[in-house]
């Protein structure tokens, strides 16, 4: 009989249980197309007794996760603890310094410490792998290093956090402000123990950067990543920027520009009618261009037990299989050090602004722009109350310094009445 692959898992979360429940409700399918028994070993967590859902009392225990990464019993280490650091970073480098393989859907430790831990598992002949860490459920890392290996990627962009994505959607269908709904998602069990992880654009921009690690052949780079996240976004942005027919995403772009790797994880204005445009909820959505398959679209769950989970088994079942491929994809010795571009590409910009009610307050405003090199390609004004004139601008490509020089010219106008609103339009 074939050998099985035994496994050792570290955190019984969400995660960790829909990893066991698949890996118990499926042995037979999952040994059919692996051609071998995949098998639990033993098990850890913080807490021993609590009731999961799902019978663990088959499994041996260990109280140190470190202990678990190096019994004799387990082949694949599976790290579903989280945290960029502590146990699951000492325990997944004993795994490794053990000869385990490794799976994990830490994307905050792969974020920061992916390089090391890549070189010190390649050099020791074993593999990281790492699905379940970006996107939940989609296989956008398959995607990459595999399916698309033999393009050249030109860009990767996507709504990575569905967290954010919920509550941008629920302001725009139920006309609610930011705080209204961010309260909601609170009560829902949406939001990250430290919420400014997913509405500050960190755990987003965590993904974004393994992304572009393996896009590009680059080390991982996440301190190179301009973050912003929605907080600022307004139920006025989000009516204004419908009325001009797009909506407000926080959107992750990554690409290879003349001056080095941009990487952006931002709220921008994406069309309506475009795949990005139109996604709903929590659900989630990466865009790959690549030069010889054009772009693909993969959308799907981003989040929850059984999408993650199905992620983890997947890795685990390509281990079974004897298939070995580099951690980003090519050898991490390689990858080049990347030379940070900050928003280098043009786009065209949305500009919204309140101006006093006067005669060429408006054309002043427009006299700034042309001076930074900016022309105008639409223009909207709203009905005057008070003296005060609401104004909506959409800019042809201008650059971000051209940008910020025309927005920090505006103030000496004299015609201001609040601060204009900026936010990237990303064509897609």
């Amino acid at each position: 009989m074939t050998q099985p692959l035994r496994l050792g898992i570290a955190g019984l979360g969400t995660v960790g249980v829909g990893t066991v429940k698949i890996l118990r409700r499926k042995a037979a399918l999952i040994e059919a197309r692996c051609g071998r028994p995949v098998t639990i070993s033993a098990i850890s967590a913080r807490t021993r007794g609590r009731d999961r859902g799902v019978p663990l009392d088959g499994y041996a225990w260990e109280d140190d996760p470190v202990t678990l990464a190096r019994r004799d019993d387990v082949d694949v280490f599976v790290e579903l603890m989280g945290g960029a650091d502590g146990p699951a970073k000492a325990a997944t480098e004993a795994a490794i310094a053990a000869g385990k393989d490794v799976v994990t859907a830490n994307k905050a430790m792969l974020a920061i410490h992916g390089q090391a831990l890549a070189e010190a598992a390649e050099a020791a002949g074993r593999v990281i792998r790492f699905e379940a860490a970006v996107a939940g459920g989609i296989p956008v890392i398959k995607a990459l290093t595999e399916a698309l290996a033999g393009n050249e990627i030109t860009r990767v962009m996507g709504v990575m956090n569905g967290t954010c994505n919920y509550i941008l959607t629920r302001m725009q269908s139920a006309g609610l402000p930011y705080q209204a709904v961010f309260e909601e998602a609170a009560q829902l069990g949406y939001l990250e123990a430290d919420p400014e992880l997913d509405v500050g654009g960190i755990d987003a921009g965590h993904k974004l950067a393994l992304l572009a690690s393996i896009a590009f052949g680059t080390k991982v780079a996440f301190d190179a990543v301009e973050l912003e996240g929605i907080q600022a976004i307004t139920i006025e942005d989000i009516k204004r920027a419908s009325d001009m027919g797009y909506r407000i995403k926080l959107l992750g772009v990554a690409q290879m520009t003349g001056r080095g790797l941009e990487q952006r994880m931002s709220p921008c204005l994406v069309p309506k009618k475009s795949p990005l445009g139109q996604l709903e909820g929590g659900t989630n959505m990466c865009v790959i261009e690549g030069d010889a398959v054009g772009q693909i679209v993969l959308r799907g769950a981003g989040a929850g037990e059984g999408p993650t989970a199905s992620a983890v088994v997947g890795d685990v079942m390509d281990i079974a299989r004897g298939l070995r491929i580099s951690t980003f994809g090519q050898p991490a010795a390689q990858l080049a050090d990347a030379a940070p571009a900050h928003s280098a590409s043009p786009a065209p910009y949305y500009l919204r602004m309140t101006l006093t009610d006067k005669p060429g307050a408006l054309a002043r405003i427009a006299t700034v722009l042309g001076e930074a090199g900016i022309s105008i390609n639409r223009m909207r004004q709203y009905d005057h109350e008070g003296g005060r004139a609401p104004v909506l601008i959409v800019t042809h490509k201008c650059t971000r310094v051209a940008l910020e020089q025309a927005l920090a010219a505006m103030p000496g106008t004299g015609v201001l009445e609040s601060a204009p609103v900026a936010i990237r339009i990303e064509e897609v």
